[in-house]
């Protein structure tokens, strides 16, 4: 299993932050470079242990994840339930820390393995290379929205 993540401080508190990391519809799209669809399903509206979104990505990949932990402001993860035929499995974190001049680190992780597990090996080299571009684009995302007034006060801050 590979693990690849990023970090960014924001000038706005962990809850704000936290808060950020879960917004969704036009809110979401301001800010993160990946996504061009997500949402709910089941019939929730909003985020909880046990909740499951579909995301699709911008390249149209489509995944199902549920969310396995929600702590706010502290921590949130997700683990991919359906997705593209290539992960075994895929896992993904957000962990909010207070920092001591002000303002937050967030960090974002990534987990993943990859199938078939004869081509594992070179399938995740490839794949850390990919996904660690993507972390890192969206952690920037997520700094420009933390930024953001609009996007903000859509989180409640």
């Amino acid at each position: 299993m590979k693990r690849i993540e990023s970090s960014v401080v924001v000038a706005v508190d962990p809850a704000v932050a936290f808060r950020v990391s879960q917004t969704t519809g036009e809110t979401r799209l301001r800010w993160d470079p990946f996504i061009q669809e997500q949402h709910f399903l089941d019939g929730a509206s909003a985020p909880a242990k046990g909740v499951r979104t579909e995301t699709r990505h911008r390249s149209r990949l489509r995944m199902v994840s549920e969310y396995v932990s929600f702590n706010p402001p502290t921590n949130v993860g997700m683990k991919m339930t359906q997705g593209p035929w290539f992960f075994e499995s895929f896992a993904g974190g957000w962990r909010f820390a207070p920092e001591p001049g002000g303002g937050c680190r967030a960090t974002w992780r990534y987990s993943f393995g990859c199938r078939p597990r004869w081509l594992a090996p070179i399938a995740e080299r490839i794949g850390a290379v990919v996904l660690r571009r993507d972390i890192d684009r969206r952690i920037a995302g997520f700094a420009r929205g933390c930024a953001d007034p609009v996007v903000v006060a859509a989180a409640g801050g």
